[in-house]
């Protein structure tokens, strides 16, 4: 095989990945879980109350009610007309079903919903809790009994009783309760890889959690609540559909209610005049055959899918172990144009690696690894875990925290880290520019070949930490992370969708420069904090662009919170999945990429189908506006070029055909259209080229095959 198609193999096995795992877990659209209470609930949202959230269908279900009572009518003698009762009952059975294909694709939509928030139900019970107390004594206490700031130990086999974070200690959890991966996966104090959530189970080892959430708040109960709430919330761009079709509606109304009246009065001076048919006559200004010209006239078919399209979207996200807290999250995603991802175990594979000390001066490399060492003994964090290693391998030596030493934790704001010895003897360790800071304030120099040596490493595409001791810099800690591999191609995708990529990372610029080049990315933000990622959401934000970003840190949330759309890690801390306004479950920050193909996907959704919702009624005026008026105008017969049997027939066909095609519409709703990355120009030709021309030829072909098995069967007159 070619080495370029084993490339796009590689390449698509990566795309695939995610859409593999939603195939795994995606539920069968109509398997008797779902479809039975969909059935049911499409009966209950009859009632007026219901239906008075969607104008369209509350407009075909009062006309299958007037029609009703024009029936009844009929039956009483109060009523009279040439044509037979049975086209009367058959007209108003069909425009009952258009309500009620409607109702299921809404009730089906939301019980699926209701089926992911039962599966989660079933992961919450109260479990017992082993909190440690005052006296450092461990007692035992139910779960619901917990408050934020207790601490609770957690050993292999117990479940974690509560949200919380990793404050001690590092373990194997399951977490298939709430991610339906079977495959465990590692929480460890320090970090972003912090973070619990309760009801799942420690499988090795033990660890000591902070509860973050007390009873009924922890992110499975709000994970629950946010499934069953987003069933009736509609997004900005839902409801302005929805005032537009409103509008057409209304529209539609004003033109058809005085044709009553207007027919009635003009029927006298037909008959007495021009000599018209009286069955055309009845048919001209009965209400019922009216009502089915406005059916048949506004857009009935988007205004039945509609709120089904934008369920089955946080459907789709809650199949990709994405809970978002609103549909407008999730929509938004299929808005955004500027993306923000961090470097760090998103770009990179994560979890750097030290692979060498380089002295400068007169240092050798063994004194930078054990200050280097020393700075990291109580660095929980995997890069500072990894400098020990290197170190006592290279040593063939143990470090271990010198009594009575201070150590002095990495902040987002000093960007370093290291340990404050009992004799005064400071060590740090950290970005180049915040070491130098540090060493000036302690009346030191900076050696004139360190400049050299972090350019060098920085330019390999590794991370220089430089070591420092006191008032001297030693050294310098090489940390290499590797891409992950085929990322040039995903940003290449993403520019294709027309977004701009943003690369994040606390590494110099020259290390962002090279992994921003290999990556392909459009941009970065080199040696971030907290301060310049809000800063460049904001600035943004102000051009008119709408931001996305991953977090997973507590140092994340204040730039999550500023985000368009902002997506936490549930391995993350709390602070930034409350920030947040959708949460991975996998922990995948990579997930960002295919959230914004689901949003685009929505879009696309709705987009298509209201296209084809307004071609295809075009055809439904070819077919009824002739029958209807072409007696009594006989200029209209050139438009009348699908020659259906009957005035009656013509009517019956377009109302059923009407009604059928919105079951026939629900499995796209549902599952959505496939998505392209393409432009926008491209997107609208394929639109209108797919949609457009084929919503105008399909019910062309409907109408008359539904025309033709009628007059076969001797149905309509």
């Amino acid at each position: 095989m070619a080495k370029g198609a084993k490339s796009k193999d590689a390449e698509a096995g990566v795309y695939s990945t995610h859409a593999h795992k939603r195939r795994a877990k995606r539920r069968k659209l109509l398997d008797a879980e779902t479809a039975f209470p969909a059935l049911k609930q499409a009966f209950v949202m009859l009632r007026p109350d219901l239906q008075w959230n969607n104008p369209v269908m509350f407009v075909v279900e009062v006309g299958a009610l007037l029609t009703l009572l024009y029936i009844v009518q009929m039956a009483l003698g109060k009523s009279a007309s040439q044509v037979p009762i049975t086209y009367f009952i058959a007209l108003d059975i069909w425009l009952f079903l258009t309500v009620l294909f409607a109702n299921f694709a809404t009730a089906l939509a939301e019980a699926r919903g209701k089926a992911q928030a039962d599966s989660l139900k079933r992961a919450r019970h109260e479990t017992v809790a082993y909190r440690l107390n005052k006296a450092g004594a461990i007692e035992e206490v139910p779960s619901t009994d917990l408050k934020p700031g207790d601490v609770v130990v957690v050993e292999a086999g117990q479940l974690i009783p509560g949200d919380g974070d990793v404050i001690q200690g590092v373990a194997a959890v399951n977490e298939a309760a709430i991610t339906g991966e079977s495959a465990p996966v590692i929480r460890e104090a320090g970090g972003d890889r912090s973070g619990v959530t309760g009801g799942t189970t420690v499988l090795s080892d033990r660890i000591v959690v902070e509860i973050t959430s007390g009873p009924g708040d922890s992110f499975l109960d709000r994970m629950i609540a946010l499934v069953e709430g987003a069933i009736r919330q509609r997004t900005p761009n839902e409801i302005a559909l929805t005032l537009v079709l409103s509008a057409f509606t209304l529209v539609f109304l004003i033109v058809v209610v005085p044709l009553w009246p207007m027919a009635w009065n003009a029927e006298q001076y037909m008959m007495g005049y021009l000599g018209l048919p009286e069955p055309l006559k009845s048919l001209g200004t009965d209400i019922p055959t009216l009502i089915a010209l406005i059916v048949c006239l506004i857009p009935t078919t988007i205004g039945a899918l509609l709120a089904a399209i934008g369920i089955a979207g946080m459907d789709r996200a809650m199949q990709a172990n994405i809970i978002a807290k609103s549909g407008k999250a999730v929509e938004l995603c299929g808005d955004i144009d500027v993306i923000m991802l961090d470097k760090t175990g998103t770009i990179t594979i994560g979890n750097r690696n030290a692979t060498k000390f380089l002295p400068i001066g007169n240092h050798t490399a063994a004194e930078v690894g054990q200050l280097a060492a020393l700075a990291s003994a109580a660095d929980e964090t995997p890069e500072g875990k990894s400098i020990v290693r290197l170190y006592e391998k290279e040593s063939k030596t143990t470090i271990a925290m010198p009594k009575d030493a201070q150590p002095v934790p990495f902040t987002a704001q000093t960007r370093m880290s290291g340990v404050d010895l009992p004799d005064g003897q400071k060590i740090r360790k950290g970005a180049s520019d915040a070491v130098i800071k540090f060493v000036e304030s302690q009346k030191g120099a900076v050696p004139t070949d360190l400049a050299k040596v972090v350019d060098g490493v920085a330019s390999q595409g590794a991370t220089p930490l430089v070591v420092a001791d006191g008032a001297e810099i030693v050294g310098v800690v090489a940390l290499e992370d590797i891409l992950k591999p085929h990322m040039h191609g995903r940003f290449e995708r993403l520019r294709k969708m027309g977004l701009k990529t943003v690369m994040i990372t606390g590494d110099n610029p020259l290390t962002a420069a090279t992994i921003a080049a290999r990556a392909g990315v459009d941009d970065f933000i080199a040696q971030a904090t907290p301060e310049t990622k809000l800063s460049y959401i904001r600035q943004q934000q102000a051009a008119g662009h709408l931001v996305a970003m991953t977090g997973d840190g507590t140092n994340d949330a204040p730039a999550l919170a500023q985000a368009d759309v902002a997506l936490a890690m549930n391995a993350g801390t709390q602070a930034a999945k409350e920030a947040a306004n959708l949460v991975d479950l996998d922990s995948d920050p990579t997930k960002l990429i295919e959230t914004v193909e689901i949003g685009k996907q929505l879009l696309m959704t709705r987009g298509s189908l209201t296209t084809f919702s307004i071609a295809n009624d075009v055809a439904k005026y070819f077919a009824i506006i002739p029958a209807l008026f072409a007696g009594t105008l006989p200029w209209l017969k050139p438009i009348d070029i699908m020659h259906l049997h009957s005035p009656t027939s013509a009517i019956l066909s377009a109302v059923i055909f009407n009604a059928l095609i919105i079951p026939v519409l629900i499995p796209i709703a549902l599952k959505g259209v496939r998505y392209r990355p393409l432009g926008a120009d491209a997107l609208l030709r394929r639109n209108l080229l797919i949609w457009g021309l084929g919503g105008v030829i399909i019910p062309f072909i409907g109408i008359k095959l539904i025309d033709v098995i009628m007059a076969g069967l001797h149905l309509a007159s």
